[in-house]
């Protein structure tokens, strides 16, 4: 006589148990390296802001200068007017979630040699100082956060 055996239909604890385990493991894998793109992502956009607004206040120098014009930085309303230093608005600062990210604010001498939050203008934006005393004139732009290191690029 034949046995019989029943077919199975589904699968054991163990089986799923292994799944789950493997599963745990690929997570525990994945969720540090996804943290770290994010911040990545944060610093590239960082530095592509300040890149680009650097390189349009350099573009603004130079500009004045072959104009024959004074050979200073722009000013702060000079930076936030579109079309005289930047062709597009300013993009917002991606450490910050204030409710005018992209925000540029006046700050002091101090705090543009400590790259600190300007007092007065809170959190958020962006940071810009200009130094017409001296000779040649100096100018500091640097992303506004609280955050150590991420405005210092």
């Amino acid at each position: 006589m034949k046995r019989f055996t029943p077919i199975r239909k589904g699968f054991t604890l163990i089986e799923l148990i292994a799944v789950i385990v493997v599963l745990a493991i690929l997570v525990g894998v994945a969720l540090p390296r996804y943290f770290d793109y994010a911040a990545q992502a944060k610093d590239a956009a960082t530095k592509g802001t300040l890149g680009g607004v650097r390189a349009g206040i350099a573009n603004f120098l130079a500009n004045e200068v072959v104009s024959g014009g004074n050979p200073d930085y722009p000013t702060l309303v000079q930076l936030e007017t579109l079309g005289t230093v930047m062709q597009e608005a300013i993009p917002d600062n991606p450490y910050d979630g204030g409710a005018n990210p992209n925000d540029v604010h006046t700050a002091t001498a101090g705090e543009a040699a400590a790259r600190t939050v300007p007092v007065a203008a809170g959190t958020g934006g962006w940071a810009y100082y200009v130094d017409n005393a001296l000779t040649p004139s100096a100018y500091t732009f640097w992303a506004n956060t609280n955050t150590v290191a991420e405005n210092d690029f």
